[in-house]
């Protein structure tokens, strides 16, 4: 799925979404579980995030499929550029999802209720002294997941709307031309890449990656050859 394609659907986004193209390839026969607005999706990715889902083509797959990610059993795993040198360089961040306190359109890491929420991370790549390529590996499927953890852990990723603010000593470590970069990369840069599981009817094991897309990729290559304002 390509950034800015939302998967199904919604109020105020009724057509143009990855539902409507399943349904023009592969008519009756997609899945019907999920309803008329969510037929043969498992799991969903958002919006602005790019990458590899899967697909349930007929509701005998996708009855295993959905029971495959609710026993954890699906490996998903993803890379993100994020603001600043994570430490440790890789670890597990926990931490209970829910309804942001006081603006319900967001989620956050909550103290009381929410949902259980696991996200193993690990470095690739430090990019300057400024962000890093991160490989990130989903144990549970919250809503925003990873862009909630990584900001909670102190680490937002790139170009997030809702989850990432450029805080005035970040700001100091970046020049006016990447600062005005920044302003027109629209959208948070976290791809899935990299998606496995058993099928249900063959019982092989299927595993696919998907490369950078083109925009993340030249986000990484703008960090690391413009100037920051560090010495």
């Amino acid at each position: 799925k390509q950034a800015g394609l939302t998967v199904h659907p919604a109020p105020g986004n009724p057509d143009h979404t990855l539902v409507n193209a399943l349904l023009a390839h592969c008519g009756s026969s997609l899945s019907g579980i999920g309803g008329v607005k969510r037929p043969g999706i498992v799991h969903r990715l958002d919006k602005d995030t790019s990458g590899l889902m899967v697909i349930a083509k007929n509701d005998k797959t996708h009855q295993p499929l959905s029971k495959a990610f609710a026993d954890r059993q699906i490996k998903r795993e993803y890379l993100a550029v994020v603001w600043g040198i994570i430490q440790p360089t890789q670890g597990r961040i926990e931490g209970n999802i829910g309804r942001h306190p006081i603006n319900r359109k967001k989620m956050a890491v909550v103290q009381k209720g929410g949902k259980s929420a696991a996200t193993n991370y690990a470095l690739i790549q430090p990019i300057r002294r400024v962000a890093s390529l991160v490989k990130c590996r989903l144990e549970t499927g919250r809503t925003h997941q990873i862009r909630v953890h990584l900001s909670h852990f102190g680490c937002p990723i790139v170009g997030d709307p809702v989850y990432t603010s450029l805080t005035a000593a970040r700001k100091q470590q970046l020049s006016g031309a990447t600062l005005d970069y920044f302003d027109r990369f629209s959208r948070q840069a976290l791809h899935a890449f990299s998606l496995g599981f058993t099928h249900p009817q063959t019982n092989q094991y299927l595993y696919w990656e998907r490369d950078l897309p083109t925009d993340m990729v030249t986000l990484i290559e703008y960090l690391q050859q413009f100037p920051t304002n560090q010495k």
